[in-house]
C-alpha cells in the first residue's frame, strides 16, 4: 500500500509574527518546527507499513524551509518527500491547502490512504484533511484514535467522541485525521538522520500540479483574515484565603453581588 502523509512546518510558538497589513503569518527567516500533530500521523503510517508493507510519502505545501519537516519525517522512516512550494501559493488558507495537496496526492496516482494530523498548531482549523478528502471526493474519518482493522480495500477505526469513542468502517482510498492518543511518535535514529540530510526532496509548483492560478493563495482563499490583536490582559483577580467553610461562604456571597448587578 502507497500511504501519504501530510506534514506541516509551524513557526515555534515563541516566534509567530504577523504582517499588520496584509494579517497574513509569516514563515520567512521565523524559527519553525514540525507540526506536532503530525508527528502522530507520521508515526502511524510508519506503523502501517511495518505491518502491511508498502511505501510512504510525506507531502508539504509552504517555502522552502519547510523542506525541514519533510527531512525530519523521512529521519523517522518515511522514503520520500515532496514540497509544493510556489510564490503564488503565499496568503493560502486551510480550503486552498487542501486544494493544493489533494492535486499533488491525485498526482501521485497510487495512493492507498492519506494520512494528516487532526489540525494544525498554527491556524488549529482543522480543516485541511477534510478539505482533502472533498477534493478527492473520498471517504473521511477524523479524530482517529486508533486503526482496528486494516487491509488493501477497507480499513475499520476508532473516532474520537466527547464522551467516547464509534467505529467507522470504511472503503479506501480514504483520508484520516488522527489525535494523539493513536501512538507515541519515535525519535528518529542516526541512520534515519543521516539519510534525510541525504535525502533529495521532489519540489513541485503549482504548474506541476495542475492548479488553477485563480484558486490559490489569497485570491483563492475563500476565508478573509480581517484584523489581528494581542488580547487584553487579564485583570487582577481576587484570592480567598481561609478554611474552605469560609471561603465558600464569602464567594457565595461576592457571586450574589455579581448576579444582582447583572441582571439589573
Amino acid at each position: 500500500m502507497h500511504i501519504v502523509v501530510c506534514v506541516k512546518q509551524v513557526p515555534d510558538s515563541q516566534s509567530v509574527k504577523f504582517d499588520q497589513n496584509t494579517n497574513v503569518m509569516l514563515r520567512e527567516g521565523v524559527a519553525s518546527i514540525l507540526n506536532p500533530f503530525d508527528a502522530y500521523a507520521v508515526e502511524e503510517a510508519l506503523r502501517l507499513k511495518e505491518k502491511l508493507g508498502g511505501s510512504i510519502t510525506a507531502i508539504s505545501m509552504g517555502p522552502a524551509q519547510a523542506e525541514s519537516a519533510l527531512r525530519e519525517a523521512i529521519a523517522m522512516g518515511v522514503d520520500k518527500g515532496i514540497l509544493v512550494n510556489d510564490p503564488a501559493l503565499a496568503g493560502s488558507d486551510a480550503w486552498v491547502t487542501g486544494y493544493v495537496l489533494a492535486l499533488a496526492i491525485r498526482k501521485l496516482g497510487d495512493a492507498g490512504l492519506v494520512i494528516c494530523g487532526k489540525q494544525g498548531a498554527d491556524g488549529e482549523t482543522a480543516q485541511v484533511g477534510p478539505g482533502i478528502a472533498a477534493h478527492l471526493n473520498v471517504p473521511q474519518i477524523t479524530y482517529v484514535r486508533k486503526i482496528d482493522e486494516i487491509d488493501d480495500k477497507h480499513l475499520v477505526a476508532q473516532r474520537l467522541l466527547e464522551e467516547g469513542h464509534e467505529f467507522i468502517d470504511s472503503s479506501l482510498p480514504c483520508v484520516l485525521t488522527v489525535v494523539k492518543e493513536i501512538n507515541e511518535p519515535r525519535i528518529a535514529s542516526l541512520k534515519g538522520k543521516m539519510a534525510a540530510k541525504k535525502a533529495q526532496i521532489v519540489k513541485w509548483t503549482v504548474l506541476d500540479i495542475g492548479a488553477d492560478p485563480a484558486k490559490v493563495g489569497l485570491g483563492g482563499s475563500t476565508t478573509k483574515v480581517l484584523k489581528i490583536f494581542a488580547p487584553p490582559a487579564r485583570q487582577g483577580g481576587q484570592i480567598f484565603t481561609g478554611e474552605p467553610e469560609q471561603v465558600i461562604g464569602r464567594l457565595v456571597e461576592q457571586l450574589k453581588d455579581v448576579v444582582t448587578a447583572a441582571a439589573k
